[in-house]
């Protein structure tokens, strides 16, 4: 299996279970399809670079995770689908 790192960002105006709710089913997703995950890091509100969809904040998560190219290839797919998140993206890491 190989290691990944998929960063996201939650909108800002979601109640902290609704943003807790969206993580848990990244997790879950992740381990549903085989893989496994690593760490999850939750680096909380931040100030965007640039304003998307007319916000200027996000909640930035990060989630190491190992698993085949076809767990990272649902992620995304879900991911794309998924109102609450604004952006994501996944990143194969070198070993």
């Amino acid at each position: 299996m190989r290691s990944y790192e998929v960063m996201f960002i939650i909108r800002p105006d979601l109640e902290e279970e609704a943003t807790e709710a969206v993580v848990e089913k990244v997790t879950g997703l992740i381990e549903k399809q085989g893989g496994e995950t690593v760490k999850v890091d939750k680096w909380g509100k931040r100030r965007l670079a640039y304003e998307i969809n007319k916000l200027r904040e996000g909640y930035y998560v990060v989630v190491y995770f190992k698993g085949t190219a076809q767990v990272a290839d649902e992620m995304d797919r879900v991911l794309k689908i998924t109102d609450e998140v604004i952006r994501h993206m996944i990143i194969r890491k070198e070993e």
